[in-house]
């Protein structure tokens, strides 16, 4: 089996592209997400539309992308009908369909285009997501750390266990819940990144500034591989990747959405998109020092088409200067 790691594709490709939204595209294709399990009852239900979202998103030039298991809780599994054994085969299988995808694409175009093995990010969402209540952009869940241990712990360990190169711990609105998700991986000894959900350009959903996040795990995490920002608006990441870089030296990733609000209620994205076009918005984040950009809610490959433009032509300025 190949692997690939982050350092190797910053190495190689100098920027990350990272992949888009699960959401959006199957909402595309005609499926309804609402429920409380959102995406991940499409794991049960339909496996080989997201095996395409996945294909697309490589076709559309993504170095790596996130499995669909941002909602797949044991505990959100078990709620909905599933015994503990098919909640944690659902988990597993969001991994075993990426890595089809991902073959499938080596094989038909990948490889002879000499393109970067994509690596696979096993996204745990925060226990926000499990509460389906929009929480993932508040925080205050009012548990203790060993609850919120136990929520991670065996999820975590089923993405690895079944091949994700990287646990993603994304959309995290909370400083302490972030600190749970880590010590949880270092302890497993798993390479990891988190990534917070961030109210403007300076604090994260719970009111923590993103200055101090940044200092928290700028040392004595050895597997942390990347830290940054997602699901957050378009024109608040510049400043907070600026303000990340001030206190820490890991390598940023980013991926906002395209500028609507959430409803949590109805689950349903509403207003208008970000005022700069994405391109435009990819290149001034890689100006500002992310080593990876991609997209998050409501973004669809030809998002990824755009990052890849803004990469080239800031590659392409670099070094020209």
């Amino acid at each position: 089996m190949m692997k690939n790691s982050i350092e190797n594709i910053i190495k190689e490709n100098k920027i990350m592209v990272i992949d888009g939204s699960m959401s959006t595209p199957l909402e595309n294709r005609g499926v309804s997400l609402n429920s409380k399990l959102w995406t991940a009852k499409i794991l049960a239900e339909q496996p080989e539309l997201i095996k395409q979202v996945h294909k697309n998103y490589f076709k559309a030039g993504a170095d790596c992308g996130i499995t669909c298991s941002y909602q797949a809780s044991i505990p959100g599994l078990m709620e909905n009908g599933y015994t503990l054994e098919e909640a944690e085969n659902l988990i597993r299988s969001a991994v075993k369909i990426f890595c089809e995808a991902r073959d499938e694409w080596w094989e038909e175009e990948g490889r002879e285009a000499g393109r970067a093995w994509p690596l696979c990010l096993g996204a745990a969402g925060p226990y926000g997501a499990y509460l389906a209540d929009g929480s993932e952009y508040r925080g205050n869940y009012g548990i203790t750390d060993e609850q919120l241990k136990e929520f991670h712990k065996r999820r975590v360990e089923l993405l690895h266990e079944a091949g994700a190169d990287i646990i993603l711990f994304e959309t995290v609105p909370s400083l302490k819940e972030a600190k749970v998700e880590a010590e949880i991986a270092e302890e497993y000894g798993y390479d990891y990144w988190i990534s917070f959900s961030c109210l403007s350009e300076n604090i994260i959903c719970e009111g923590t500034p993103i200055a101090e996040c940044a200092k928290t795990f700028a040392k004595g995490y050895p597997h942390l591989k990347m830290i940054g920002v997602n699901c957050t608006k378009p024109e608040y990441i510049t400043g907070l990747i600026h303000k990340i870089k001030e206190n820490c030296d890991i390598p940023i990733g980013v991926y906002p959405n395209s500028g609507e609000e959430y409803d949590a209620v109805k689950k349903v994205w509403f207003g208008k998109q970000s005022a700069l076009s994405f391109e435009q918005y990819a290149y001034n984040y890689m100006k500002s020092g992310a080593s990876a950009v991609g997209g998050c809610c409501t973004t669809v490959a030809k998002h990824v088409e755009e990052v890849v433009k803004a990469k080239n032509g800031f590659l392409k300025n670099k070094k020209n200067n």
